[in-house]
């Protein structure tokens, strides 16, 4: 199992950040997804050059800024797959995004950690135009 760390700073306060997140049918900041389904616990998105993903939410925790979450169900079939997001305050005006992921095959890593990387620059596009 291959495990993914990116942290990222953004020019923005935590609760700012957090209300992007903690919206699990918003994905004005995935560059690569048009539209989200909420279907109970999951949401389901198509990803360009990914297909169709559907997500678990695992935990959504207001209080210490974390999302967890699991791809359940993709075009390749993956072993094992588990996301969090955790937001640090840094000061009143910047926040700290800590995303892992742990994926299995570990031949997919490099696509995860490019998703990431994209995900995070879409978040900080829409921080900046707010």
């Amino acid at each position: 199992m291959k495990s993914i760390e990116e942290r990222v700073v953004l020019q923005a306060p935590i609760d700012e950040v957090w209300n992007i997140l903690a919206d699990i049918s918003r994905c004005d900041w995935l560059p690569t997804v048009n539209h989200v389904e909420v279907e109970g616990d999951c949401r389901v998105f198509e990803m360009e050059g990914m297909g169709k993903i559907k997500e678990k939410i695992i935990e959504i925790n207001h209080q210490n800024k974390i999302l967890k979450y699991s791809a359940i169900e993709t075009r390749t079939p993956i072993d094992h797959h588990l996301a969090c997001m955790q937001l640090n305050a840094i000061s009143d005006s910047s926040t700290e995004l800590n995303w892992s992921t742990e994926i299995e095959p570990e031949i997919f890593a490099e696509a995860i950690r490019q998703g990431m990387l994209v995900s995070a620059e879409g978040l900080k596009k829409v921080l900046t135009e707010r």
